[in-house]
């Protein structure tokens, strides 16, 4: 999606981003040209889960002792840490914002100021698998929680046109994803497209939001990772021909985010 809107000329004042796209937003910002989301993109095709979801012994003896998260957030940290452009939020070429939860006032927090890294770690914190960061004062968890595609705080920020780039859900899967980690992945993003869907009704009379629809159907589970490149020119194949069949100029909730069951799984 990234790609094919900067080819179009579309490039972002703000950049406000929550969750997994907190990690896409962060590099976006950082090095906002063509060059750097080819970069972002060669970083998403050459990602092994290990580096993000590295589960062991240690980590299954963890939960049964701690009782609190799954996986080590150590090796995502060290992935952003070799490949995000800027160190902190600040710095970035173009404003950024991140967007975490607060883990006890289940409250939006937007992060604007600081390490970078942080940030990421707190908005990614997907609840049961990884800890809580503490930034401050405020233990923070997964900003798909409270808010994973953060309308309102783009509007506060003065946003008066959102492109909004949704993930979407695998909507299409022939069997319940495996494992817990896998399952809860899956559960998020429902959680992210019906939040969205209620988000774009609330907010579409007082604002611009254009919404590039995503993938449907799509049969990949967000833990699996081996699909990124297919997935990813699938994506620019359907972004392109959306903005050739004049995308930008219509306001619609793509009906991929919405509840829905594909024919040939309904018998």
């Amino acid at each position: 999606m990234l790609r094919e809107l900067l080819a179009h000329r579309i490039a972002p004042d703000l950049v406000v981003g929550s969750s997994v796209g907190a990690i896409n937003g962060a590099y976006l910002a950082g090095a906002p040209t063509p060059d750097g989301v080819a970069r972002l993109e060669a970083i998403w095709r050459g990602l092994r889960r290990r580096e993000v979801f590295p589960l062991t012994w240690r980590s299954v003896i963890g939960l049964i002792t701690r009782r609190d998260f799954v996986v080590d957030p150590s090796a995502l940290r060290r992935l952003l840490e070799e490949n995000l452009p800027c160190q902190e939020l600040e710095r970035a070429s173009v404003p950024l914002h991140v967007v975490a939860t607060d883990l006890l006032g289940g409250y939006a927090v937007r992060l604007s100021a600081g390490p970078v890294v942080d940030a990421v770690l707190a908005s990614c914190a997907i609840p049961a698998a990884f800890p809580p960061m503490r930034i401050g004062e405020r233990y923070l968890m997964d900003g798909a929680v409270a808010s994973n595609t953060p309308i309102r705080i783009a509007m506060d920020l003065g946003a008066s046109r959102l492109i909004v780039l949704p993930t979407g859900f695998a909507c299409s899967l022939e069997s319940p994803p495996r494992g817990a980690i896998a399952n809860a992945l899956h559960a998020v993003n429902l959680l992210i497209a019906h939040q969205l869907v209620t988000d774009l009704e609330r907010y579409s009379g007082q604002v611009e939001i254009i919404t590039v629809p995503p993938l449907c159907p799509l049969a990949v589970s967000p833990y699996d990772f081996s699909h990124a490149g297919e997935l990813i020119e699938r994506a620019a194949a359907q972004t392109r021909s959306w903005l050739e069949r004049g995308g930008l100029g219509k306001h619609r909730i793509p009906g991929a985010l919405r509840a829905h069951q594909h024919k040939d799984e309904a018998g």
